[in-house]
């Protein structure tokens, strides 16, 4: 799942334009699917066929979108200005290179030579940057960009260190790698495997797609902070990296089924997967809007731990993300009545 993973977040795809993620991953499940179908808006559902069938559908979805960056003026002298996709942390990206299809930029701020000592004290604001793509004059960059484009970080993807991977976009293309994973085997109930769009910009995706599948049960594959950093202390660290998979019983979107949370708990106790919750309640997943569609639904979610999220270089411990694919087949093997 990890060469996946990689290859999954080298691809752009920010909210709103996360069509370069969608062909790859349509491309990957057309040889398992029975039904495959795209909506209005550019989410991808993926249909298989289980061993038996539930009264209301299964669906297993992750976002494909990544945070990002669009281009709202270009300045005399050939600067982009730009607002966020998505939450981003402005002091995170100075510096940093970002790309617009072929086209390479730099973030960029005042020098701090110019700066005041009350300047310097504050957090940058995103007015104050702007993106240098080399261009001398407003008409140079037009040749280039033009207003509305979307960006994404230019950022590598490295293995490092004692089982981690560095990259953009690991939230949430670790729920796409074990999505693409999973679907390769026959699910043991009838399953919606779902790719949404727009869930960095208000989980607009998945109420889209909850509507037309009208689901039993949604389960949530996602990556989700992680702040287990030097001299951060007690429950402030939210969840750990290298702590197992993340089973939420609340964010800032959604109280989960308190029965799946249990089902889902219990599944990886008994198979021996180690797992975590949240200590901080914040946030919010695609089941923020699944669970108010139509009737409601049922749902429960699963996370990696990422450190630096929605950031040009988050972190992931490969195991973490192996056990979240490990945590979907075992809710799928409990929903079918299966068990090791």
């Amino acid at each position: 799942m990890t060469e996946l993973l990689k290859t999954l977040c080298a691809l752009p795809g920010p909210s709103g334009c996360e069509d370069a993620v969608r062909d790859y991953i349509r491309k990957a499940a057309k040889p398992f699917a029975d039904e495959m179908k795209t909506d209005a808006i550019g989410n991808l559902m993926v249909f298989r066929k289980g061993k038996t069938a539930l009264e209301r559908p299964v669906v297993v979805c992750a976002h494909m979108d990544e945070v990002g960056v669009i281009i709202k003026k270009i300045t005399d002298d050939g600067m982009l200005k730009f607002g966020f996709v998505g939450g981003v942390d402005p002091r995170v990206v100075i510096g940093r290179a970002v790309r617009f299809g072929d086209v390479t930029g730099v973030i960029g701020i005042k020098a701090v030579h110019l700066t005041t000592a009350a300047e310097r004290r504050t957090m940058p604001k995103t007015k104050d940057l702007y993106i240098d793509i080399g261009a001398a004059t407003r008409a140079a960059a037009e040749d280039k960009v033009a207003l509305g484009d979307f960006g994404v970080f230019d950022s590598a993807v490295v293995e490092f260190g004692d089982g981690l991977i560095k990259a953009k976009a690991i939230d949430d293309r670790v729920g796409c790698a074990a999505l693409l994973t999973l679907l390769q085997d026959e699910p043991p109930v009838d399953t919606w495997f779902c790719f949404t769009v727009q869930e960095e910009t208000g989980l607009r995706g998945a109420a889209s797609m909850a509507y037309a599948l009208d689901p039993g049960f949604a389960f949530v594959l996602e990556g989700t902070t992680a702040a287990d950093l030097a001299e951060v202390t007690d429950g402030k660290a939210v969840c750990r990296v290298r702590g197992g998979v993340v089973l939420p019983f609340m964010d800032g979107a959604t109280i989960y089924d308190a029965g799946l949370f249990e089902l889902l708990r219990d599944a990886c106790i008994k198979r021996g997967i180690p797992w975590q919750t949240k200590t901080r309640i914040s946030g919010g997943t695609d089941a923020g809007r699944i669970h108010k569609s139509r009737a409601g639904v049922r749902v429960c979610a699963a996370a990696a731990p990422v450190r630096y999220i929605h950031s040009p270089a988050s972190v992931a411990a490969v195991s973490d993300c192996e056990a979240v694919l490990a945590a979907a087949r075992a809710f799928l093997e409990e929903l079918g009545g299966e068990t090791e």
